[in-house]
């Protein structure tokens, strides 16, 4: 028996371009002093990141594969395929890296390698929506001699920087294909930033090429959470006039509109100038996910909506109210591929008199003490009102904090 334990160091959290280091640890958990203690025997080990892609049947409509090139291989438990046995399509994975061949292990003795492999820029975020999910594994393959591979997945999330990831559905080979990306819309020049070079010269070693590469991609996400700091604390003074068919209700403040995920969206109502009394009003954290049309099951097909934080509150007689709404850390960025785009709004709901403020209460009695009582029937009016917000990623160690996932995995072979 061995034991296979596999860790990510810094979380199970990282932005696209980034490199994942892996530690896996393999160990014979038999003590030397057992009289049935003896060495153990793998043929090999292998990694490989993949990120699989599932759609509704139910929402979304994607081209038949073509079943006359069926990988034989893949039905073979002696090949090492990542997403055997997993639903969807894999549309993008990473070359596999061998570990190991030939690793005898004694009783009590354990050995580890560490796996980098840097994360694609151009792919889709992590998502599990209600009509796609985008999932990223790294899979570990271990294999004794004349057995079937054993498979141990390390799930981790993956924020992508860019405003714009492209993926093609399933081709007619029947497996998805991941196209280059747009323009970084969010973060222009970002992928193609040139770093300025040290002072020291560096050696001209061939075999710390490796090392120098993974100090780049370091530099390029603290690079790009410096730039998402910056687009994010950007404040400047928006003010909309609410109002109905009978006249303003009101005004609402917001002093920016784009956020990073695990910040908290502000704003400020005046009902002081309003015409229109407001009776109560409610404010819903929303996320819009569509379908391209393209691939809607129907024509016409609704949108689906995610509530993600809602506060509401009576304001009848109230000068001027405010709302904190928390965006969650566990939740995903907007973003767009050519199946499915998730954008972020602020929805808002008003109830609203058609009487004018001052018959809104009447006189309980005549008495010295005076009483006031709400009336007991009004005429009400009702709109709504959708506020466009963009949010972007977070440095994803604080995502890291609230993940679903565990930074540690094993498997016993």
């Amino acid at each position: 028996m061995i034991e296979v334990v596999a860790k990510l160091g810094r979380g199970p959290v990282f932005l696209a371009g980034e490199v994942l280091e892996c530690v896996i640890t393999f160990t014979n958990p038999l003590s030397a002093s057992s009289t049935s203690a003896s060495s153990e025997m793998l043929a090999w080990a292998s990694a490989q990141i993949h990120c699989q892609f599932h759609a509704s049947e139910n929402r979304v409509a994607l081209p038949p594969s073509d079943g006359s090139k069926h990988d034989v291989q893949a039905e073979n438990e002696t090949v090492f395929v990542p997403n055997r046995g997993e639903r969807g399509q894999c549309i993008l994975s990473t070359p596999p890296k061998i570990l190991f061949c030939d690793l005898r292990l004694d009783p009590g003795e354990s050995k580890s390698y560490s796996y980098c492999e840097t994360l694609p820029v151009d792919g889709p975020p992590s998502f599990r929506g209600q009509s796609v999910k985008y999932v990223y594994k790294l899979t570990i393959g271990c294999q004794r001699v004349n057995s079937p591979i054993k498979l141990l997945r390390v799930p981790f999330r993956v924020l992508v920087l860019h405003g714009r990831a492209t993926h093609c559905p399933p081709c007619a080979g029947g497996l998805g294909c991941t196209c280059p990306a747009d323009a970084l819309t969010s973060f222009p020049g970002l992928k193609d930033y040139q770093f300025p070079q040290d002072e020291a010269v560096a050696p001209s070693n061939p075999f710390l090429e490796e090392e120098e590469g993974l100090k780049k991609d370091s530099r390029l996400a603290d690079l790009a959470t410096e730039l998402l700091m910056v687009a994010t604390s950007r404040r400047s003074l928006h003010l909309y006039n609410i109002s109905n068919t009978r006249g303003k209700v009101g005004t609402f403040c917001i002093f920016k509109t784009v956020y990073k995920i695990g910040e908290d969206v502000i704003g400020t109502f005046n009902f002081s100038e309003g015409d229109i009394p407001c009776l109560q009003f409610s404010v819903s954290l929303q996320t819009e996910e569509s379908i391209q049309e393209e691939f809607q099951r129907r024509r016409g097909q609704p949108v689906s909506f995610t509530v993600h934080a809602r506060h509401q509150e009576s304001c009848l007689h109230t000068a001027q109210s405010s709302f904190s709404l928390p965006i969650p850390l566990s939740s995903t960025p907007g973003f767009t591929t050519n199946i499915v785009s998730l954008k972020w709004r602020l929805h808002f709901e008003f109830v609203t008199s058609g009487e004018s403020a001052g018959t809104c209460l009447v006189r309980g009695s005549q008495s010295e003490a005076v009483t006031w009582t709400g009336v007991e029937q009004m005429e009400v009016d009702t709109f709504s009102w959708d506020l466009p917000i963009k949010v972007l990623p977070t440095n994803p160690i604080l995502a890291s904090y609230v993940s679903q996932f565990s930074s540690t995995n094993s498997i016993t072979i």
